[in-house]
């Protein structure tokens, strides 16, 4: 559902994306041509093997990459949040969506055509660096995810993978933090890379450990510095 566009100079979520030290003139070039689209939980955004006509802002909500492995279970490549710009990298490499992308929880995204998007990149040099740092940045995850994923035991992962959520979308409490993000467990094997019955387990086992507990169907974390010691694959 296509909403009234905001103008970019006044949204919120841009003081968090790549587009904060645009000039005026730049961001109004932006508002002209973007279109601001409300999605909800479950709609695909693009799928793998598509051409990309343009990139998505992520204003609310949140959105996941993922990727269908030959045994047909899902791995979660990445999950983006306000301010976030997802399918640039394949508009710049004229390639196709390497992964398909939809909506964890209801989001306004951000269409950016791909002409408006190259445009602003050759007028811009401080926005073509901050691009290039943004590329450099995900293949670094790339490589850290591929030498997670070798290395580390799946407890270690989903230690690891809990505490990068709090990072991400934690809300400090007393003495805990609560994942405010609703993921299935089917979600959380799939960030890990692992069968859903084996997060469940280990879920419990760190539930019964005191480093976790639920709240709903969120998770809290009770014990940040059990959980880095545990993630912690070189100590």
């Amino acid at each position: 559902m296509q909403e009234r566009n905001t103008p970019c100079e006044q949204c919120l979520s841009r003081k968090f994306s790549m587009f904060s030290e645009l000039s005026e003139e730049n961001l109004c070039s932006l508002t002209k041509t973007k279109n601001l689209i409300t999605h909800k939980k479950g709609q695909i955004l693009y799928y793998e093997g598509t051409k990309p006509m343009g990139v998505f802002c992520v204003s609310s909500g949140v959105v996941k990459t993922f990727k269908i492995a030959s045994n047909g279970k899902e791995q979660i490549i990445r999950l983006a949040k306000k301010g976030d710009f997802l399918g640039y990298t394949a508009l710049l490499g004229e390639e196709t969506y390497s992964c398909t992308t939809t909506i964890v929880e209801d989001a306004n995204v951000c269409f950016i055509p791909k002409e408006t998007f190259l445009d602003l990149i050759s007028k811009d040099r401080h926005f073509h660096q901050r691009l290039t740092k943004a590329i450099c940045h995900e293949l670094g995850i790339m490589e850290e995810q591929l030498t997670d994923a070798t290395q580390k035991t799946i407890r270690e992962r989903l230690a690891f993978t809990l505490l990068k959520l709090c990072d991400g979308y934690g809300v400090e409490g007393d003495k805990s933090q609560k994942i405010d993000i609703v993921l299935t467990r089917e979600e959380i094997a799939a960030l890990v890379g692992t069968a859903t019955e084996t997060v469940i387990r280990l879920l419990s086992e760190f539930k019964k450990d005191k480093l976790i507990t639920f709240e709903g169907k969120k998770i809290v974390v009770q014990n940040k510095a059990g959980l880095a010691k545990l993630a912690d694959f070189y100590s």
